[in-house]
């Protein structure tokens, strides 16, 4: 079971800092959000950094919401950061649901889906070396990784899950243990219908913060941030995980289910979280 650190948002300045921790720590990938009409660091040019800054640990998107970026300039960008941290960047994308976010970019909010799977489609192309279309020839640079970085996708509908076996390499599940099992095994069976081999990398995702200034930090950015939502903002702020036992519990869990990583996102801006999580990691 590998255990990766999700960033916090609020200070880019100060993530070179958790980026070196966690390089010289026990986990395996930092994990970015994504949002456009937000108070957040752009994730691709933040990831180059962080990986210029780092040596082992990969560096993810955690979702890049691609219907929102034109998608020539995305296949490279993505190649780009491939080639450039030594084939540790993973590509995790998403469709996006914030209205403002779609007005902002000018792409079409009820498109989004159909518009990731097109954009998909033209990526794997342009990642294999292929012509970008019959009026523009190859796109470089070549990835790292054959055929493109890893594509993990984030969603929880039927159609998303579909694009994981007919475009991916894997899943990012942002659910609890509780019901994170059924999706696990829909996208495995989905993966065997399409008749890929081997299976699907199966990445969870789960909000934590030590301490208790630090949750009720955390605790008043996931309200903001999940504002949207409605509802499910109150599900975001009582999943957070706030004790030591609580995160070893879940991972423990993740791993009976089958995950191949657990992803501790954190919504503290304390460094010494880095510190106090990497303990906790098996």
């Amino acid at each position: 079971m590998h255990v990766g650190l999700g960033l916090p948002i609020s200070d880019p300045a100060a993530l070179f800092d958790w980026a070196r921790r966690a390089d010289a720590g026990p986990f395996s990938t930092l994990g970015l959000l994504d949002r456009l009409v937000y108070d957040n660091p752009e994730p691709l040019v933040t990831l180059a950094a962080l990986a210029g800054a780092t040596s082992r640990i990969r560096v993810q998107t955690q979702v890049l919401l691609a219907p929102l970026r034109e998608t020539a300039l995305l296949a490279k960008q993505a190649a780009t950061l491939d080639r450039l941290s030594g084939g540790r960047f993973v590509l995790g994308l998403g469709i996006g649901g914030r209205e403002d976010d779609h007005a902002a970019a000018g792409t079409e909010l009820r498109r989004r889906g159909a518009r990731l799977d097109a954009q998909m489609e033209t990526m794997r192309r342009v990642w294999s070396g292929e012509p970008y279309s019959d009026a523009a020839g190859p796109i470089g640079p070549r990835p790292a990784r054959p055929g493109g970085p890893e594509v993990l996708f984030g969603g929880f509908k039927p159609a998303a899950l579909e694009r994981i076996a007919r475009w991916g390499d894997g899943f990012l599940a942002a659910a609890p243990p509780s019901w994170a099992g059924g999706l696990f095994r829909t996208v495995e069976e989905s993966w065997q219908r399409a008749g890929r081999a081997g299976r699907p990398r199966i990445v969870a995702q789960v909000n934590v913060a030590l301490g208790t200034e630090q949750a009720d930090e955390a605790r008043a950015a996931l309200l903001e941030y999940y504002a949207f939502t409605g509802n499910a903002q109150a599900w975001a702020v009582d999943s957070l995980l706030t004790t030591p036992e609580a995160v070893r519990e879940t991972i423990d869990r993740f791993a009976d289910l089958g995950a191949d990583e657990v992803m501790l996102y954190c919504w503290s801006t304390d460094p010494t979280q880095v510190d106090r999580l990497a303990d906790l990691v098996p």
